[in-house]
């Protein structure tokens, strides 16, 4: 059983329907028009930055998910793209946009660069790519997120995938969240902005 698809078939948006705050104060920095969105659940980001004028596809492997994006776009007069695709298996469209991001898309560590490396692999040359994940010490926090440590994040590990490309931003610490009921107080995270360009 799918435990997202189950989690996003309810009426109420799991992580409330307001942008994640790092993608809010950062969308300034996507350049061009095209964004993806990875794992992208119940749409609230990919809502978010189409009301800022971007033109958005969002990416789970929920279909409930992705039927309340559409929802939640269709309330707020906007237009998001909706697939369904499973990050771990399925093929990208490679150089197809702008700009990509990734807020709390939790993966076994066996497979997080895989994930990351097609973050990387859809955005053009100069394209911008932002996440924002709960690191390792999100599990003494209990305020969200797995409850399993191989399904968090390392900082050293995103730092080397990083490496190579212009980071614009790196933040590993406390910030406080307010999403919906499984988001609440604060946690521990890490942010990545980087530009596709070589270093």
């Amino acid at each position: 059983m799918n435990q997202w698809n189950e989690r996003f078939g309810l009426d109420e948006y799991a992580y409330g329907e307001q942008p994640n705050a790092f993608i809010a104060e950062q969308a300034h920095r996507f350049k061009g028009e095209r964004i993806t969105a990875f794992a992208e659940g119940e749409g609230r980001n990919a809502v978010f930055l189409a009301r800022e004028g971007y033109r958005v596809t969002a990416w789970d492997y929920a279909e409930n998910g992705l039927r309340k994006t559409e929802k939640l776009a269709e309330r707020l007069r906007v237009k998001v793209e909706t697939e369904l695709k499973d990050l771990l298996h399925d093929s990208v469209p490679l150089e197809a946009y702008d700009g990509a991001f990734m807020v709390f898309g939790h993966f076994p560590k066996a497979n997080q660069r895989t994930v990351l490396d097609k973050l990387l692999a859809v955005v053009k040359p100069g394209g911008i790519v932002m996440l924002e994940v709960y690191s390792e010490d999100q599990i003494r926090y209990q305020t969200g997120g797995p409850k399993a440590v191989d399904m968090l994040y390392n900082p050293a590990d995103l730092l080397a995938w990083a490496s190579g490309y212009e980071v614009l931003h790196f933040f590993y610490g406390e910030q406080k969240r307010e999403e919906g009921r499984l988001h609440t107080g604060v946690g521990h995270v890490i942010q990545v902005i980087l530009a596709k360009n070589l270093r």
